[in-house]
């Protein structure tokens, strides 16, 4: 892998030369985050209690170097959660020539605390407009008669992989 120099602050970057065309470079990890707030739909890959993995669709909102998704606390991946807290969240564009894809791995953390949920809360709202409107009590999303939970990955490793010329995949790090 060929070390890309970082700034302080900034996860641990590296350009992996055996997926990359020669010309290729990695993007700034600012980029990358930008990338990540930006995108409106992700895929979670949690861990069932068998072993076998659970994949689905899901919104998040990127804040304060952490990604977020809430979930009612009865679904699958919820549950999957109680016994593995690890996942991984991917995003991107579903085309071989041309975008950028992100994939983020990390341990996925309850946030309960109301005051971070409203904050929460408002970021869904501000990302995906007035149907995302939660209010929060009690340590969760309350949204018509239901109720989610909320967790917060903040990054392991992230890998991305920029597609077309020039093809590259880097590797974040973080500490």
């Amino acid at each position: 892998m060929t070390d890309v120099p970082d700034t302080p602050g900034t996860p641990e970057t590296r350009l992996d030369p055996r997926y990359s065309d020669p010309r290729a470079g990695s993007p700034p990890w600012s980029e990358v985050e930008r990338l990540i707030a930006e995108a409106e739909l992700f895929w979670i890959s949690t861990v069932r209690p068998d072993g076998r993995p659970h994949v689905t669709p899901l919104p998040a909102v990127w804040s304060a170097g952490a990604l977020h998704f809430c979930t009612g606390p009865d679904e699958r991946k919820a549950r999957n959660l109680q016994g593995n807290p690890h996942v991984v969240l991917t995003t991107g564009t579903n085309t071989w020539a041309r975008g950028y894809d992100v994939v983020v791995e990390g341990r996925a953390t309850r946030v309960t605390d109301d005051a971070r949920l409203r904050e929460l809360a408002a970021g869904w709202e501000g990302k995906y407009g007035d149907f995302w409107h939660f209010e929060v009590r009690d340590g969760h999303f309350h949204h018509g008669p239901g109720r989610a939970v909320v967790f917060s990955v903040a990054p392991h490793t992230v890998f991305g992989f920029g597609k077309g010329e020039p093809f590259s995949q880097t590797r974040w790090r973080f500490a």
